[in-house]
């Protein structure tokens, strides 16, 4: 700027014009390396961006960028964010039900109590919708509380109770946990009241309770994204979500900002030297 100015203006002089623009007459002299900087720092946060399916906000960022070896504070990184253009896609605030309402015949064992310190112990159980153009497909998963895994899932053309259950005994078979040690919790839907899913509960010694789940993230990162056009292609790109991405990539901050996968090798490994 100082340099246009003074080509423009020659009888304008150097020192007068520093102090105009509240810079150090050095700087004429001597170019900043801060621009070179940020410009690569922009560069590897478009990177991130885009890898990690534009999920990640200034926070997540820090992390990530951290893990690259660059450790720039959250306020820098909202500036360089806010400068390349990267706007992060928002999960909606989730709704929870007020206390008091949950089905008689379902006590509440929860009591909020989200963060579980063990794996197996607590999970969650919804069931949402996936629209494409062949009509509707319902997704029903089964999330570990612990570590916020999708440990059961299962698709389907119908909302019904065999859903919840497929999901369920996919998450038991895959898991193995110990059942009579378990909690199982689940939003007001019919489909986890019903007398099949409730049996399945009973066979396996399972606790059932209520509780929201994870589909905020999946529908706002992925699903609002895409424009499916048979259930097939929408069922690839869900397993790919959550197989991938959400399972061994996505930061949590409820685990410290690190992926469920990294969170259960942390567990694994604080057992082991027990």
């Amino acid at each position: 700027m100082i340099t246009r100015i003074r080509k423009a203006e020659q009888n304008l002089n150097l020192s007068y014009l520093c102090q105009l623009f509240d810079v150090l007459v050095s700087s004429y002299y001597y170019p900043s390396v801060h621009q070179p900087k940020n410009a690569a720092y922009r560069d590897k946060l478009t990177v991130i961006h885009n890898e990690n399916f534009q999920a990640y906000g200034r926070r997540r960022m820090k992390v990530a960028l951290a893990d690259n070896n660059i450790n720039l504070g959250v306020f820098k990184i909202a500036r360089l964010m806010k400068q390349a253009g990267i706007i992060a896609k928002v999960p909606k605030k989730p709704h929870y039900y007020p206390s008091g309402k949950q089905k008689p015949n379902i006590p509440n064992e929860l009591k909020r109590q989200f963060n579980p310190p063990q794996v197996n112990t607590h999970w969650v159980g919804d069931i949402t919708y996936i629209r494409h153009h062949q009509g509707w497909s319902y997704l029903a998963t089964v999330l570990d509380l612990g570590s916020r895994e999708i440990v059961g899932y299962a698709l389907s053309q119908t909302p019904d109770a065999q859903l919840a259950r497929q999901a369920l005994i996919q998450a038991v078979k895959i898991q193995q946990p110990k059942t009579s040690h378990l909690m199982f919790h689940s939003d007001q839907g019919v489909q986890y009241s019903a007398n099949l899913f409730k049996q399945t509960l009973s066979l396996h010694r399972i606790v059932n309770d209520i509780v929201e789940s994870f589909f905020g993230s999946l529908k706002q990162e992925r699903v609002h994204w895409r424009n499916y056009q048979t259930r097939n292609e929408a069922q690839l790109d869900i397993l790919n979500y959550k197989s991938v991405f959400y399972t061994n990539f996505r930061l949590h901050s409820t685990l410290g900002y690190i992926s469920p996968n990294q969170y259960e090798m942390q567990l694994e490994e604080i057992k082991k030297a027990a």
